[in-house]
């Protein structure tokens, strides 16, 4: 009985051994992982409806969901339109005044000047001012020493032309007490023009500066110190003659 028992058990581990192997060779393959991407959304899932009707639903707070109304406004604004004009303000670029002060003609000393001048304002910093002025020059002090003097008269006109660009350097306010203020612009200038004197007509330059105070939108009060320069041969010999004035003016600006 034992060699009959012993091939049972043989028999019977050789069966299961088999079918072992067989149950491993027919193992499915593993399932691919689901995507990372972080924009991978999660499949819909079709449901069934009572009565047959099927419908497609996503996940909880996708997109898919509706949108929570807008909440109506408390106030809503009722705001009458109305036409605005806007104001016109001059522009006020042009000025015109009158200017009197001291002329010191070289080597025949000074006397007093008088003219007018008109400028322009291109921009806030830049102008262009045309001035004339006329004064008197007296050759009496050669006169102590040449019996005829240098001039056909004792006293000869002194008249000028000129056009000059300026620039206002220095804008600020001059103080009148405490509680009073007015605008004021320094500037400085230069240019050219003709000087007509003991009947010579010279070519002359025109350097200097000044100060504008603007007493309201309509007046201002200016000063200037100028070097006019220019050759002149009177005394036997041709030289170039600096010939400072210095002038205070009232100007209208319009």
């Amino acid at each position: 009985m034992a060699p009959a028992l012993a091939r049972t058990v043989r028999l019977t581990l050789a069966a299961a051994a088999a079918v072992l192997a067989a149950a491993c060779a027919t193992k499915p393959p593993p399932a691919p992982a689901a995507p990372t991407t972080p924009y991978a959304t999660t499949p819909s899932v079709t449901t069934v409806a009572p009565g047959g009707a099927s419908g497609a639903s996503g996940t909880p707070g996708t997109a898919s969901s509706p949108a929570p109304a807008a909440a109506p406004p408390v106030v809503e604004p009722q705001v009458a339109r109305r036409d605005l004009k806007l104001p016109n303000y001059p522009s006020r670029d042009i000025e015109f005044g009158l200017f009197a002060g001291t002329y010191s003609t070289q080597n025949f000393g000074t006397a007093g000047v008088s003219g007018v001048r008109l400028g322009y304002h291109i921009t806030e910093d830049f102008f262009v001012t045309g001035q004339y002025g006329s004064t008197k020059v007296s050759d009496d002090s050669f006169r102590q020493i040449l019996p005829g003097g240098i001039f056909v008269n004792r006293t000869e006109t002194l008249k000028y032309y000129t056009l000059a660009m300026g620039y206002n350097l220095l804008p600020g306010e001059v103080f009148f007490g405490a509680n009073n203020a007015k605008l004021s612009q320094g500037y400085i200038l230069a240019g050219a023009g003709t000087t007509d004197f003991a009947g010579q007509r010279k070519q002359t330059i025109d350097l200097g500066f000044g100060l504008r105070l603007l007493w309201n939108q309509r007046f201002a009060l200016q000063t200037e110190v100028r070097d006019h320069m220019f050759s002149l041969d009177l005394l036997g010999r041709r030289e170039t003659t600096h010939n400072p004035e210095i002038t205070f003016g009232l100007t209208v600006i319009f």
